[in-house]
């Protein structure tokens, strides 16, 4: 059965049980400080954001967000339909993702896809489900399945800012690829998405800016 993180008595659970697992980690979390939850509901806005959060910048992600809100109000499958068209990019998107949140959107309406109920799946099914649709990579299946479905085994290991730190925090001497990353966070199972959570924190405490893929 898929634990799910709900709250921060999770975040706590799953980083004292990361400590006694991993006891390097106990100089990491006093550097990073509290870990932040970044808990958002399962479904289509919550995809969306994560989709459009993959931009230049965050100001721009931003930007693109705030025009999205004023043109719908809500956005939801249906209403993003509404508005646009697959071939025709508005807010701000690039083509390739107006063309992804188009075909999820599609998806939702047309009753192939009920993000909502990715909860009742294992990782590896859920994961599966979501990266079948086009446009949608391991990253963003692996950070949605996260901060929008609470899975408290996840590890995005392609992402930068997690490397970057793992390789600081642990003295590493070069930059963990990818796949060796997730071989290393392998280790922290069954609290990977606490330990991801616990990197991005560690390296915001260095870097003084917010690397957390969902605000």
């Amino acid at each position: 059965m898929v634990k799910i993180i709900r709250d921060a008595s999770d975040i706590e659970e799953g980083l004292k049980t990361l400590v006694l697992i991993d006891p390097r980690l106990e100089r990491v979390a006093e550097r990073a400080g509290p870990l932040p939850l970044r808990l958002s509901e399962p479904g289509f806005a919550g995809l969306a954001h994560i989709i459009v959060s993959q931009v230049v910048s965050r100001a721009s992600a931003d930007a693109i967000w705030r025009r999205m809100l004023d043109e719908m109000g809500e956005v939801t499958a249906q209403n993003y339909l509404a508005v646009t068209s697959e071939d025709v990019p508005r807010f701000g998107l690039s083509r390739a993702k107006a063309r992804t949140l188009h075909g999820v959107a599609t998806a939702i309406v047309g009753g192939g896809l009920d993000l909502e109920s990715l909860n009742l799946l294992d990782d590896s099914s859920a994961f599966s489900a979501l990266t079948a649709l086009k446009g949608v990579g391991p990253w963003t299946a692996q950070v949605y399945l996260m901060f929008c479905g609470g899975h408290s085994d996840i590890f995005p290991s392609g992402d930068v800012a997690l490397q970057a730190a793992v390789a600081h925090a642990l003295g590493t001497d070069t930059r963990p690829s990818a796949k060796k990353l997730a071989e290393m966070a392998m280790f922290w199972s069954p609290w990977r998405s606490v330990a991801a959570r616990l990197f991005w924190a560690y390296y915001a405490s260095m870097t003084r800016r917010d690397v957390l893929p969902i605000a």
